[in-house]
Order: structure tokens, then sequence, then C-alpha cells
């Protein structure tokens, strides 16, 4: 039985009263004492903070950086200058996805590419069977030599102004990166996140200074937040898990890459880019998804289904494998659900904003039928009862800074 690794955060975790569980091989906390609710709560109207050291970082360096990445990932890298990042997939050969990632871009010829937990040994030995065809490229593995936190919510921005002694914060956008001093250490602040908040931040954190870091942005307003309540966050934002929306399907079939709608951002087929693993097949399903658009449905059979975020209408919590109904024939399986809290919301002069009153919605994504969209009705089995559901276009409202607002359903 192989040990369960931690990462330096693991005494912060203990000494706040975490619950620890076992997460991709990795002692992490699941949620701490306030619990999931209060955890999404804090983090949607103030800022909470979460380790993702576990994520897996590797460096990709030198002259021939950006040919292999352009071949081995599946976004636009020639698109990227030094302070930006980009969202990426690693696509096999099928046009299904091996993982999705993030990639920074760190200098000329210089990157960072962070992969899921999980996926990291996987994703590693493809890379590295795909650079046997590259030269004057280096990669490491340098997730033990920098910790990653991720600081998001509307009052991260005061928070990391508070903990640095120089440098600028990223202030071109999302996606942009800077280096700034804390601890009289260098570390690199992006402005990226897997929350949908507007203001969000991931701080990658020389390993030496990553325990007093946490402390200090903890001092400063900062929450910390578990594994938990970072699920129903994402799930709210609709961003996908691997597992889940990635990867194969609950029958073990592949899920091709543009069954997720966010793969649009992902994955590019420009001149700069050039051929990449899994190009054709790629192409392929991006023409059926611009096809649906125009209600042309003649190429079903390259993407029989896409996931929609759904709303549920009566009560219940559909969870993951539920069986999606279009009147009484099956139309698909829900692919991640949950009861999400949110803060009823308000407009004033103009501007929305969170008021102080709670409520609960049952939410998810669904792989359905690609003829099925959004204001379409929908039946959802739970336990033998089909529940009413409806296909919603997003469950927040995310050009709303420094709030993300939620986009509550009508009730029936």
């Amino acid at each position: 039985m192989s040990t369960l690794k931690k990462t330096i955060f693991y005494d912060q975790h203990v000494a706040g009263g975490a619950k620890i569980v076992d997460f991709a091989g990795w002692q992490m906390p699941i949620q701490y004492a306030s619990g999931i609710v209060a955890e999404h709560l804090t983090t949607r109207k103030q800022a909470g903070l979460f380790d993702v050291s576990h994520m897996g970082r590797f460096s990709i360096n030198g002259p021939g950086a950006l040919a292999f990445l352009q071949y081995a990932l599946t976004n636009d890298a020639s698109k990227l200058t030094p302070g930006m990042s980009q969202y990426t997939i690693l696509a096999n050969t099928t046009g299904g996805a091996i993982d999705d990632a993030y990639l920074y871009m760190t200098g000329k010829g210089e990157f960072i590419l962070v992969v899921n937990a999980a996926n990291k040994e996987k994703d590693w030995e493809h890379l590295q069977n795909v650079l046997q065809n590259f030269s004057d490229v280096k990669m490491a593995d340098i997730s033990n030599l920098m910790a990653m936190v991720s600081l998001q919510g509307p009052k991260s921005t005061e928070i990391l102004r508070n903990i640095v002694q120089s440098g600028c914060l990223p202030h071109a956008g999302r996606n942009a990166l800077s280096h700034v001093t804390v601890e009289n250490t260098q570390i690199m602040v992006s402005q990226t996140g897997y929350t949908g908040e507007p203001v969000c931040y991931e701080l990658f954190i020389p390993i030496e200074i990553a325990p007093k870091t946490w402390d200090l942005l903890c001092a400063n307003g900062a929450t910390p937040i578990g594994l938990g309540a970072r699920d129903t966050l994402r799930l709210e934002a609709a961003l996908p898990l691997y597992g889940h929306e990635y990867g194969c399907d609950t029958t073990g079939k592949e899920i091709p890459i543009f069954t997720c709608l966010l793969a649009q951002f992902g994955v590019k087929f420009t001149e700069q880019k050039g051929d990449f693993i899994g190009r054709e097949p790629l192409w392929a399903q991006h023409n059926a998804a611009e096809a649906f658009k125009q209600k042309d449905y003649s190429s079903i059979d390259i993407l029989p289904q896409q996931i929609r975020p759904f709303a549920l209408l009566g009560k219940g919590i559909a969870r993951d494998g539920c069986t999606v109904y279009n009147n009484d024939s099956p139309a698909g399986t829900v692919t991640s659900g949950t009861m999400a809290p949110y803060w009823v919301p308000f407009e004033q002069d103009g501007q929305a904003r969170l008021s102080d009153e709670t409520g609960k919605r049952a939410i998810g994504l669904a792989m359905i039928d690609s003829r099925l969209t959004s204001g379409d009705s929908i039946g959802i089995d739970i336990r033998g009862k089909k529940i009413d559901a409806i296909i919603v276009p997003s469950h927040l409202e995310r050009n709303t800074e420094p709030f993300a607002i939620p986009r509550l359903t009508p009730s029936p």
C-alpha cells in the first residue's frame, strides 16, 4: 500500500481543523469546521484560499519549446507572450482528452504547464514520448520546488496588496501574470482560477516561503477552503472536471473533447498552430458543433452529445450517473450535480450586488443529446422518480466584477 503524499500546507490544514481525505494519492482537506456551504459562500462574497499544490507543474524550456507545445497541446501557444497564460488540452489521436491543463509563458522560450493531480504521471509519460521527436527542449517536473495556492473572491486583490513588498499584480485582465516580492522572495501571480470568480489569482510560491505566505494570506483575511467547496464552486461556474466532463463516460466510452462546450476556448486551428495531436478528429468535432448552432444536425454521429448546465425545478439532487430524459426517451446522463448555496442578488445604482440572504439550488452538468439546448425541458431520474429540470445557459453571471452573481431559475 503506497503512502499518501502531503503538500507543504498539510500542517496548516490540520491546525485549522480540516477534515483530511485521500484525493488522488494526497492527504487533502475536504472541508474545515465551518463546512462546505459556508466555505462556498465565503469565497463568493469575500476571499477563499485553496491549496492546489497537489497539481502537477512541469517546466518546459528551450528554443524548441514552442514547436513542442504546439504539437502536444490543442491551444495556439504562439499567441502567448511572456506574462500570459491559456487554457489547453492534452488530446489523444482519436480526439479524446488525456487531460486538460493551463499553460503559462513566464519568459521567452520558458513555460510552466499545470496538470491535474490524478493525471500527473500519465501526462508526464505521454509528454515524454512526444518529446522524443523534438530537439532543444528541456522538460522538468518542478512540482516539489514550488507550491501553488489559489486565492479567489472579491476581496482577493486587497489581501494580496497587503502582503506584496514590491512589484505589481497582473493588470492586463484574465490569464495575465506577473512577478511580485513576498517575504523578500519572488513569486509568480496569475489571474486564473477554477471558481468562476471575476477576481481570481493563483500563486506559484518557492517552497521555502510557502507556509509563511499561507499564514500571511490568512492573517490578511483569506479563508482556507477545502476540496468540497472547490467542487461546488467549479460546478456553479459550469467548469469541467476530468473524469466527469472529460475522459470516459460511465460506460467507459471515450468522451469527444468538443462534447464539452469549454473546448472552444482551448482548441485552435490557426495557420500558426499547424498540425497537432488529434487535429483531424477535433476538426470534425468542431465543425459538427458549429453546425449545431445553425440547427444542422447532419453530423450528429460525430458529436452525438454535448454537456449542458441544468437546474432542477423539482425537489432532489441530481448526482453523476443519473439518467436524463427528453420526454420519455433517455437522452443522456448527469456528469456532475450538487446542491449549491448562493447569496441572493439585488441591484443597487445599476450594479449587481449580493445581499445577506442566502438560498440553495439543485444544479449540475449533463451530457445530453446535442439537439437539446438552453431553455429545453428535461427530466432527471433521481432514485426512480423523474424530476423536472431545465437546460440553462449558465449558473453564474461572471462579467459583474467584483462579484459572481447567481443566475436563478424561476420556480415552476
